[in-house]
């Protein structure tokens, strides 16, 4: 049998790293306070509080199980070691080159956490998708980087909840609005904000000829009830709207969509998916409420790129990533300059290279 004592003390070396970036020492004495304040009998005497409580409690020991259960892995693999050196057993190196092989994968996905310093990278994301410059192809492209997230999203298990989508006059959409839930999930969508540009031969072209499309990325990070910011009703215009959803049992035939208008910024937020008129209206708030405070913090910080991304014109020159598809297979990011020949599997949500690429892009900028 191969000697092991290299893996396994590489994989010590990750996981204390782990114990440090997670700062899991500092969380048990936190998970201890909180407990204790989550059994107090007055608790959900406010609400907004005791979310507050229970949400950091729940991730707090999230974390520490996170690390005491690769702990637990890493042991159990030492023991199976030595029982195989003791009874002289090769039989079971496969085994345990295989547990190697997923504990130190799943190490390189936890590790990943380390990349994450922005202020609300754990929240989840509200994001936009509208086509650019291109016609029809950039519709039909704003529908491509719509599937390509939501797919990336799914495999990563976030919950993905599609609050407007406004369809393509001939074929994809025009714009799509939705909310990606779950942990880390603005921390992780933020390198995607941007203009994506697509050249391939067009499908809509009777002549086959190359094209290039446009569509873009945005993404706020959604907030708490008590973090939004107070919006008065005479600075907002209502109107109501049918569905232009693609149908189903859940489109309401009658005037249930929401579109808010709000008057001293010009920012308009639309909702459509849900069940009920109030609730789009409650759920097109919240997403107003989100990009109101993304709003202030740009205005604020000075920085055009803290939060919401750099503007840019959706057309050439402004794309963060290029996705070729002729005359040659490619999919270039013009920031990290990471790239990949697999552009089906990027088309189809395999897009975490990127994404940690951008990490450590973002963080090296940050310490230049």
């Amino acid at each position: 049998m191969r000697d092991f004592t290299e893996d396994l003390t590489e994989i010590t070396r990750r996981i204390d790293g782990a114990r440090a970036y997670l700062r899991i020492d500092d969380m048990q004495l936190r998970l201890a306070a909180l407990e204790e304040e989550a059994s107090l009998p007055g608790l959900w005497d406010d609400p907004a509080a005791a979310r507050r409580v229970t949400m950091e409690l729940a991730r707090v020991k999230d974390d520490i199980d996170l690390v005491q259960g690769l702990e637990g892995r890493a042991s159990d693999i030492e023991t199976l070691v030595e029982l195989a050196l003791e009874e002289d057993e090769d039989s079971v190196e496969g085994e345990i080159t295989a547990e190697v092989a997923r504990l130190s994968a799943d190490l390189d996905t936890l590790e990943l956490r380390a990349l994450f310093s922005g202020e609300h990278d754990e929240r989840d994301a509200i994001c936009e998708v509208h086509s650019g410059a291109g016609g029809t192809d950039a519709q039909d492209w704003a529908e491509m980087v719509l599937r390509m997230i939501t797919r990336w999203a799914q495999r990563r298990g976030f919950e993905i909840e599609l609050d407007e989508l406004s369809p393509g006059q001939e074929a994809g959409i025009t714009s799509a609005t939705f909310t990606v839930k779950g942990r880390y999930a603005y921390g992780m969508i933020s390198g995607e904000k941007g203009v994506h540009r697509l050249i391939r031969i067009s499908p809509f072209d009777a002549n086959a000829r190359r094209q290039t499309a446009f569509a873009s990325l945005d993404a706020v990070p959604a907030l708490d009830v008590a973090e939004v910011p107070e919006i008065e009703e005479k600075d907002l215009r209502i109107d109501t709207y049918r569905s232009s959803g693609a149908g189903g049992q859940h489109v309401n035939v009658t005037d249930s969509a929401v579109r808010i208008t709000h008057l001293p910024t010009g920012t308009v937020v639309s909702c459509q998916n849900q069940r009920s008129q109030l609730q789009n209206r409650a759920k097109a708030m919240e997403i107003l409420g989100a990009r109101l405070a993304a709003r202030q913090r740009e205005e604020r910080r000075k920085e055009m790129e803290a939060l919401s991304g750099e503007k840019r014109d959706v057309a050439f020159g402004s794309q963060i990533r290029t996705y070729t598809l002729a005359p040659y297979q490619l999919v270039k990011d013009e920031r990290t300059r990471y790239e990949t020949g697999n552009v089906q599997a990027v088309l189809d949500g395999d897009i975490d290279a990127f994404i940690e690429s951008w990490l450590q892009w973002r963080r090296q900028h940050a310490s230049a």
